[in-house]
């Protein structure tokens, strides 16, 4: 009586790992519901920035010409902008802004708002919190309209707190303003990130080094911020990113007096809409894209090394 042998099935070739569709959709269906985003995606940022590119090798300009048949001009925009006395300007006071704003300003004083706040009363964070997140979410018009009233020269809140009436804040200091300005309102997502962060730091190690004698600086330094600092460079990046961006600066000196307050995106705008050079404009909002890409990358490499 012969056994008949029942088929045994191939085993997959070795080092190769067979494609698996786990939701069963199907290549077409899977397309099908990631294409609108892709659409999306396309449309407001692959088109606007490969225009932008197009349009900083072109003599583009809002009116004349060549506004109707620009020219290829290739990368004189860039050498000039490279060469261009206002443009270094605008980015040594864009480099002021983020450092004292962002960097500086909304860093310390988020983490020291989350860090009062981790031990206040309930009522008192809630109260806290609330005022600073409607600081972080009013409308850039409305910000604007009250830091102008507060730094006005004749019926300004500020001079009359100081009682230096006549003195004109956003003229004669235009930039302490805007750093002033741009700190207290993006103070809110530090302070939100800082809170949440201070969660993860174990009590236990706190309290050992209150009892150890540890002052306050020496417990920040060696306990606290060991455990955040993945978290102070995300906040690091995230804000200046948005600071180095912010267009609401216009708001409240137009770039003046005498280009003392022109950050670049200021700039640029002053450039395209005021001055009509729109290829030009295009080419310095390229290498403000590329500005933006090599400082990513720098934050990236240092959350490598601390990971």
């Amino acid at each position: 009586m012969t056994a008949t042998s029942s088929p045994v099935p191939a085993e997959p070739a070795r080092g190769r790992t067979p494609a698996r569709d786990v939701a069963g959709l199907g290549i077409g269906r899977a397309l099908a519901f990631v294409a609108p985003a892709l659409l999306l995606i396309a449309a407001f940022l692959v088109f606007p920035a490969v225009w932008t590119i197009y349009i900083g090798i072109t003599n583009y300009r809002l009116t004349g010409i060549e506004a109707v048949s620009p020219s290829m001009v290739g990368l004189s925009n860039y050498t000039r902008a490279l060469n261009d006395a206002l443009f270094h300007n605008a980015l040594w006071l864009t480099m002021l802004f983020v450092l004292g704003s962002a960097i500086i300003g909304q860093n310390i004083l988020g983490f020291t708002l989350a860090w009062i706040l981790r031990r206040a009363r309930p009522a008192v964070r809630r109260t806290v919190e609330a005022l600073t997140l409607l600081a972080w979410i009013l409308p850039s018009t409305v910000v604007a309209y009250l830091w102008v009233a507060f730094f006005d020269r004749d019926t300004g809140t500020l001079n009359s707190i100081l009682g230096t009436t006549g003195t004109a804040w956003l003229i004669d200091y235009p930039m302490v303003c805007l750093v002033v300005f741009n700190t207290w309102r993006g103070t809110a997502f530090s302070m939100m990130l800082y809170s949440s962060a201070l969660q993860a730091v174990p009590p236990s190690q706190l309290e050992s080094a209150r009892m150890v004698g540890a002052s306050g600086w020496q417990t920040l330094r060696d306990v606290v911020f060991p455990h955040i600092r993945g978290h102070v460079l995300t906040n690091t990046l995230l804000i200046s990113l948005w600071t180095a961006n912010d267009f609401s600066p216009f708001l409240l000196t137009k770039g003046g007096p005498n280009h003392e307050s022109e950050t670049v995106p200021v700039y640029i705008y002053n450039v395209a809409l005021q001055g009509g050079e729109l290829g030009y404009s295009s080419a310095i909002s390229f290498l403000l894209l590329l500005a933006n890409l090599l400082v990513s990358l720098i934050y990236l490499r240092l959350l490598r090394r601390r990971a």
